[in-house]
């Protein structure tokens, strides 16, 4: 009983930081995809911040990966509950 209680906020947890590295895949590179310059850079002028290409595998594969386990923690408990 506790394991499933701890399950599930695991799940949850990986869930809501899977969202959170997608905002920052979303922030990070997603914005700027068509700025890139041929050594994968992006110069914002008005914030002066320097966007990396780099930036969308990390924050893309975290947030994917992330999700995925959460969603896969949660449809586990479903299973054994039905």
């Amino acid at each position: 009983m506790v394991l499933r209680w701890l399950r599930g906020i695991l799940g949850a947890a990986l869930i809501v930081s899977g969202a959170l590295f997608a905002l920052a895949f979303e922030a990070r590179y997603w914005r700027w995809r068509d700025c890139f310059n041929e050594l994968g850079r992006c110069y914002d002028p008005v914030s002066q911040d320097v966007y990396l290409e780099q930036a969308g595998v990390v924050w893309g594969s975290l947030a994917a990966l992330s999700l995925l386990a959460g969603l896969g923690l949660v449809m586990s408990l479903r299973r054994k509950q039905v």
